[in-house]
């Protein structure tokens, strides 16, 4: 098994039970695990692999990523659709995303995953709910393990097109039975519940307005007959969600979730913007999930999520980027400098979320929503999964009084480590694992052909 040391740490943020952040620190890591956490001087000097920091970089567990649309890094900032609300935005943009491809599936996935792990994410969820032209979430799949990122892939999926009065046009739509068939498949072929897992499988409607109550019980009922198998969907995101719901269910996005049996500890919803006082205790109430995705709910005039309200009421809250058509970006750390800086303005208070608690929900917090254990902190142990961000960088000259604070209220642009199940994904700052270039353009040729 391989050894590797980590020293000479500036400060090392555990995120563990007590929170302990650890001055002149090391990780000691055996294979993929964590193995010890301290002092330099008290931890083991040698290993196979040694990286020395030399006291200039704040080590923090990897970032958990909630919510994304990998393939949507194709069709940013498209002009039609740059001022327009959810649903105004998602009509224009799904006559374009009917001409993806297995290729332009594999290919965005990578760009997305690149953006995400240069930002310090180290664990994504991503949610396709489109399959046109023999596209599978096996391609997104695939692409992710040449990555290397931790990765929870979401069968995502919808049924209800305009001639039965949903959203998408129907020629994106897909029958029901074949959903639940390919979600059977991908559970069986897939799915690892083991501890410190690479790949898990989620099931995933797409929302309210694109998929039927028969569909989201059956979908429930199916991931709950297999071991660690969660849900999730969009809901409550805007004004115009919550008046679909009203006038085809005759209930709010909570109720109805709870209605077709989505709330409980295996469930988490993606932005919640919208979500009623009552729905909010019903989410603490049972340990319903929320992916809390600030970027993109601005983009879309959408509103702000009442995060300071959903953490004081014991609900699971973690961060997502959104997809990249309404970010326009993939970038974690940022993600958690909004969410920062939305519920102070939200809240019109100073002190309604402090850097450290937004640093949690991109670590603990989303490992919580995931159901995952293993990650979001670093203890001995849990996977080695980590980040390392250079102090002795132009934005952070002055801040070195409070380090970690700074991480939130700087706006850091990249992390200069990262580390994956125990491998180096990310250099000083370079993707190890692909051609960053050679996948941009690869990436831009594909966005060019989707859009004419």
């Amino acid at each position: 098994m391989a050894t590797l040391l980590v020293k000479n740490i500036h400060t090392l943020v555990t995120m563990d039970e007590t929170r302990r952040e650890i001055r002149d620190a090391s990780l000691f890591i055996r294979d993929n695990i964590i193995e010890q956490v301290g002092k330099t001087l008290e931890l083991p000097q040698t290993a196979d692999e040694v990286l020395d920091l030399q006291g200039r970089h704040i080590v923090l567990p990897g970032l958990i990523n909630t919510h994304h649309h990998f393939f949507q890094t194709l069709t940013r900032v498209v002009p039609a659709a740059q001022n327009c609300d959810l649903f105004h935005w998602l009509q224009t943009l799904y006559p374009i995303w009917q001409n993806l491809t297995p290729e332009s599936v594999y290919i965005s996935s990578q760009m997305a995953a690149a953006e995400l792990m240069l930002s310090g994410c180290t664990t994504a969820s991503d949610h396709l709910y489109i399959y046109p032209n023999g596209s599978t979430l096996d391609d997104e799949i695939e692409a992710i393990e040449v990555m290397g990122l931790r990765f929870h892939a979401s069968r995502g999926s919808m049924s209800v097109g305009e001639s039965l009065g949903g959203l998408p046009p129907d020629s994106v739509v897909e029958k029901e039975a074949d959903i639940i068939k390919d979600s059977q498949r991908l559970i069986e072929q897939y799915h690892d519940n083991g501890r410190h897992a690479m790949l898990r499988i989620t099931l995933a409607p797409c929302s309210p307005f694109s998929v039927s109550p028969d569909l989201m019980r059956e979908s429930a009922a199916l991931a709950r007959s297999h071991p660690g198998i969660r849900l999730h969907t969009h809901l409550a995101e805007n004004k115009s969600d919550i008046e679909y719901s009203l006038a085809n269910f005759g209930m709010n996005p909570g109720d109805y979730a709870e209605s077709v049996g989505w709330l409980g500890k295996d469930v988490w919803h993606a932005h919640c913007v919208q979500l009623d006082d009552r729905a909010i205790q019903r989410f603490g109430e049972t340990g319903t999930g929320v992916a809390h995705c600030p970027c993109s709910n601005m983009r879309l005039a959408s509103g702000m999520a009442p995060i300071r309200k959903m953490l004081n009421h014991h609900v699971p809250v973690g961060l997502g980027v959104d997809g990249s058509a309404s970010n326009d970006g993939s970038n974690l750390l940022n993600e958690a400098r909004m969410a920062f800086l939305m519920a102070r303005v939200r809240e019109l208070d100073a002190a309604a979320m402090t850097a450290r608690e937004a640093l949690e929900l991109a670590t603990l917090g989303g490992a919580k929503v995931l159901g995952r254990d293993d990650i979001g902190s670093l203890s001995p142990g849990m996977a080695a999964d980590f980040i390392a961000i250079n102090l002795d960088r132009p934005e952070l000259a002055g801040a070195h009084h409070d380090a970690i604070a700074a991480i939130i209220f700087c706006q850091i642009k990249f992390v200069d480590y990262s580390f994956i199940n125990g491998r180096k994904v990310v250099d000083q700052g370079r993707l190890t694992p692909i051609e960053l270039e050679t996948l941009v353009e690869k990436h831009n040729r594909l966005a060019y052909q989707l859009l004419t």
